[in-house]
């Protein structure tokens, strides 16, 4: 199991156009992921589950990744966050 803090800095946070990104990119893999802010765990292959963190700008996430393509996810998924989606 992977766990990374994950920085949000695209200025209108966690939007829907980004929420896609995050699910598309993370789905093609056979591991469980998971998004956390706020007190609030959500799947992190589901748009709904992470359009409701309703995470904005400045917001840090954790990402939690456990399977047997965790690294090759979570190198995809960090990608994603430090670019800006």
């Amino acid at each position: 199991m992977l766990e990374r803090d994950l920085q949000i800095t695209h200025p209108l946070g966690l939007h829907a156009q980004a929420s896609a990104k995050v699910v598309q990119t993370l789905t093609p893999f056979a591991c469980q992921a998971f998004l956390m802010a706020k007190g609030r765990e959500v799947n992190a292959k589901s748009i709904m589950g992470v359009m409701l963190l309703a995470a904005g700008p400045g917001t840090t996430v954790r990402a939690r990744i456990d399977g047997d393509d965790e690294e090759l996810a979570m190198a995809a998924l960090v990608a994603l966050f430090e670019k800006g989606f």
